[in-house]
Formats: structure tokens, sequence, C-alpha cells
């Protein structure tokens, strides 16, 4: 497993699973002779995508940003169309750490759509418990409103298997909320109405997850956004805002679904200038 040190805060990348999802739909309005020299794509065109977690470990403090693929979530036909050839491992992980579901005092969900959120319970025989029983579960008031609450577009990604087992653990904010003193998740919008992005900053370290306004080291341009994006204007204002904050502190971004990269930094001219590769 890899991990990147943010002064005192220790990120810890988990195995989540993978999915394959269609590289235009993942580039939106690119076209592919362009996001392709960027990102492989298989002869469906599908680029692969993990879903792993991070975890995030301060002083006593376990906190995992995103909740991974989850196990059984799916039938044979969502599978096979959402490109899934591995679920989570999420306990295998932490159990190679010395840790167990019980002991993750927050789960941070930067949204609520399934390839985040369905990690979030589990099967215990027929019945679907909270996967991580002490937790407090951050998002923002709209993401919970809508994962509640889908419209016409939006409930093919927002199951009320992912949130019936853990209504009582879930801690909505609007705007910013700090969960220690240093990590704060910061509401964008964009890639849905109640996106937010986690901002990591320890001494003179600095680390931001943008989640899926930027879901691969590929989507560092601000202009190259899904169309996957309910939002899409705000994810490229968004972008623009924090790939301007981050450059100007030398931060990491940390990445949930790249299949290459865990971390890059990058400088003005969008050069990398420090990585962290997926082993």
């Amino acid at each position: 497993m890899e991990t990147l040190q943010i002064g005192d805060i220790t990120l810890t990348w988990l195995q989540g699973g993978v999915t394959h999802l269609d590289g235009g739909a993942m580039f939106g309005v690119v076209p592919k002779p362009l996001w392709s020299k960027k990102y492989p794509f298989n002869d469906r065109n599908q680029i692969e995508l993990r879903t792993d977690p991070i975890l995030v470990q301060k002083g006593n403090k376990n906190i995992l940003i995103e909740a991974g693929i989850g196990n059984n979530k799916m039938s044979d036909k969502a599978k096979r169309n959402f490109g899934v050839t591995e679920e989570s491992r999420i306990e295998e992980s932490l159990q190679r750490l010395g840790l167990t579901t019980a002991q993750i005092d927050t789960v941070i969900m930067t949204h609520l759509h399934f390839d985040h959120a369905c990690g979030l319970t589990r099967w215990e025989g027929d019945k679907l418990v909270s996967t991580f029983e002490n937790a407090n579960i951050i998002t923002t008031t709209e993401e919970w409103e809508e994962m509640r609450n889908p419209n016409i577009r939006s409930k093919s990604t927002y199951w009320i298997e992912n949130w019936q087992a853990i209504v009582d653990q879930v801690e909505p904010f609007k705007e910013k909320h700090i969960v220690i003193p240093g990590i704060e998740c910061i509401h964008t919008g964009g890639h849905s109405a109640g996106h937010a992005i986690v901002k990591m900053e320890d001494g003179n370290d600095t680390a931001i997850h943008m989640a899926d306004i930027m879901p691969t080291h590929a989507h560092n341009n601000v202009l190259w956004v899904m169309a996957y994006d309910d939002y899409p204007m705000t994810s490229i204002d968004q972008k623009q805002t924090w790939m301007k904050y981050g450059i100007e502190r030398d931060a990491w971004y940390t990445f949930y679904h790249d299949a290459f990269y865990r971390a890059i930094k990058w400088n003005d001219s969008r050069e990398i200038v420090s990585e962290l590769k997926r082993s």
C-alpha cells in the first residue's frame, strides 16, 4: 500500500475495487485524439478507474476519504456495465495496518455516487448494515438531500442500499467543515450539486483531494471535465480556484480513481514535479 506524508498527517491508499467506464463520458467534450494521449483505453473504449479510499491518520484519529465499491452490491449485469473487475478489500487492507472497520472514526464522503458510497454498507446475512459502525459520516447537506431524494437523472447513481443503514451516522454540513485541525471539507458543487473536496494542511505541507472534479491526473486541464458532471461550468470554476491555490503552495493532489498515480505535484506549466505512483 502506498503512503504519503503531509506534515504529521499520514495518507495510505486502501484497496477499494476497480471499475472501467467509457472514456468519452469521462472526458466529456474533449476529443478522443487528445484525451487518449493522456490516459489509455481498452477495446471497449473504457478506461480503468480505481475506487481506492484513502486512510488519513493524524494523532489517534483514523479518517477515511471515500468508501470504495463495496462487495456484492451489484448484479452481474451492473458489474458488466460498470466494468467492475475487482470489489473492495477494505477490511483486508485495514487488517494489514493493524486496524478494523470499527476503529474508523470518520468517513468523509466527497459525494455519494455509487462508486464512492457502495462501501458504506455491507451484507450481514440478508440485511445491510453499516460497514464503519462507529464512524461519523461527513457529507454536504445538498448531497445528503439528493441521496435520499434523487431526481430523474441522479436516481441511477444514488442508491437506497447505500444510505438506509447509515442514517444515524451522517453529519451534513453546508459550506465548510473542519474534521480535525488541518483537515477540512469544502463544498464545491460541479460534479454534483453537493460535491466537496478535502484540504489537508500541516506545517508547510498541503494536499488537496479534488475527488471527481479532477478524477485522474489527465483531468488537470481545468477545461477537461466529465460528461457525468451535473454542473460542468462550476467544475471548471472550482478547478481554476483550487489548482491555483495548490500550485502556489506546492501542494500534492491526491486521487481516488486514478489507475496510475496516487498523488502528484504540478508546477505552473502543469508539468509533474513530484509523483507517487500506484505500485
